[in-house]
């Protein structure tokens, strides 16, 4: 039975939930498209104050699904600012678009909700409740624009793929509760490493990872990644690549910290594979590309391997490095986006490199901001996308995971071509001008911000680092590397 503790522990998530409604029910009586997205906005920016009366009730067990501590109060914070700048980046982007504008708002709320329950989830039920909640938003979000044949093919692809590592994630469940006998994260350490169970437990550890994988889109589950980033208006794809891979990383950060599932050495072995093929396909197949959303989708593939390398290390530091990086990942990403969102017409997105080339002379301060954006991304000193770099490596070198920094190294300076096949073209001679829109001052305003902020958190990152420290923390991530527990 919830009481009244569990419900203020529970509020971003109800706040969120009782936007939803409301603006579903606008909907109902007066079709509005600066109207759902005020609610919206409104719902989102309620649900992040939320947030601070939740923090005295942490940590609290609601129930045995969902564990609210200051990890999942960051991540929820986290996930429900991304979702804002991608609701206000939709709305000019869709005002010129021929279709009803409102439901988009709506599906946004839907899809933040499905990944606040995740950040939350102890159990295996809220966690496939809250990954279905998310799928089935993203399904609709991605073919949005209906009258795209790419953005329908886009989101058919989504559909198939994300059914089956749905089977592949419920088939590792249920091999997981054969063994254990619950479906609880926390239980399954108490299996021991030489028992019998092994037998069944390894498996379905391994294909709950495949769901997993399969929406952080790492090798060798990525196929899909491309051509939905491609194909999915710029703000759902940023949508994709930033809130709801956020969300799935603090998903995996709890579930291997409270199992102790990479303890087992298969399991570890795979994730390393996938870390290496992860760092390697990524950014090998950017090389080839000249479409900067396919671009941004390879890039997200090498920087989850690079994300893989620090879970692999374990220990504080790892936590506090996957924590730091994806901050600066999502302000990195959601800049990118930003900018291909502002000068996309209402045909198409501005996803080709040919669509920059000489940006800078007529639109500066766009083409500043895909620069500081790119430089970020690449790992560039000045940038907080270098100091989360180098903080995966510093974990990786506490737990003396050489191998996996000498390729994380080696394909970071593969991957600095790509970006700067990018930046060369933004200050190259402009061309004789045939793709070019007005854009909007709130657009330029919010890009603006996150470059200013990307460059604030390589310069001075104490502040993020001291907030990842003391709000970013899980229990059982004080334990030693798992590494070292492997050589031991």
């Amino acid at each position: 039975m919830m009481n009244a503790a569990d419900i203020i522990a529970l509020l971003p998530i109800l706040v969120i939930s009782a936007t939803a409604l409301v603006v579903m029910l606008s909907i109902a009586f007066r079709r509005s498209h600066a109207l759902a997205a005020g609610l919206t906005l409104a719902g989102l920016t309620a649900a992040f104050i939320s947030i601070f009366p939740a923090l005295p009730f942490a940590p609290r067990q609601v129930t045995t699904l969902l564990l609210v501590d200051r990890f999942a109060l960051f991540y929820m914070g986290l996930i429900i600012a991304s979702a804002a700048v991608v609701a206000m980046l939709s709305y000019n982007y869709f005002e010129g678009q021929d279709v009803h504008h409102e439901e988009l708002y709506l599906l946004l709320l839907l899809a933040t909700v499905g990944c606040a329950v995740l950040v939350a989830s102890t159990h295996f039920v809220s966690f496939l409740l809250g990954l279905e909640i998310l799928s089935v938003s993203l399904y609709a979000l991605i073919a949005y624009l209906k009258d795209r044949n790419q953005a329908l093919e886009a989101g058919i692809k989504y559909l198939i793929l994300a059914s089956a590592s749905a089977a592949f994630l419920l088939f590792g469940m249920a091999l997981i509760y054969a063994a254990a006998g619950t479906m609880e994260f926390g239980r399954i350490r108490e299996i021991s490493p030489g028992g019998d169970d092994l037998a069944v437990l390894v498996p379905g550890v391994v294909l709950t990872v495949t769901g997993i994988g399969f929406k952080l889109g790492v090798v060798p589950f990525h196929l899909w990644t491309p051509d939905v980033y491609e194909g999915a208006p710029a703000p759902v794809a940023a949508f994709i690549a930033t809130t709801s891979k956020s969300a799935m990383v603090a998903l995996l950060l709890r579930y291997f910290y409270l199992s102790s599932a990479l303890q087992y050495r298969g399991v570890f072995i795979v994730f390393a594979v996938v870390a290496i093929a992860s760092m390697c396909a990524g950014n090998l197949l950017a090389l080839e590309q000249s479409n900067v959303k396919r671009i941004l989708a390879y890039s997200s593939i090498a920087h989850f391997g690079y994300i893989l390398v620090a879970l692999l290390a374990g220990g504080a530091m790892a936590t506090e490095a996957v924590n730091f990086y994806l901050v600066a990942y999502i302000a990195t990403i959601l800049a990118a986006f930003g900018v291909v969102t502002v000068l996309s017409t209402a045909d198409r997105d501005a996803d080709d490199i040919e669509d920059y080339r000489g940006l800078f002379w007529p639109r500066p301060a766009t083409a500043s901001v895909l620069t500081v954006a790119l430089l970020s991304l690449a790992g560039i000193p000045a940038t907080a996308g270098f100091v989360s770099k180098f903080y995966v490596l510093a974990a990786g070198a506490a737990a003396s995971a050489w191998p996996l920094m000498l390729i994380l190294a080696i394909t970071s300076v593969a991957g600095l071509f790509y970006y700067l096949r990018v930046v060369v073209a933004l200050y190259s001679a402009p061309p004789v001008p045939s793709f070019m829109r007005t854009i909007s001052k709130g657009g330029v305003f919010v890009v603006v911000a996150l470059s200013i902020l990307l460059i604030w958190g390589g310069v001075y990152p104490t502040p993020l680092l001291n907030l990842v420290r003391t709000n970013a923390v899980l229990r059982g991530a004080r334990d030693a590397p798992f590494i070292t527990k492997l050589n031991r």
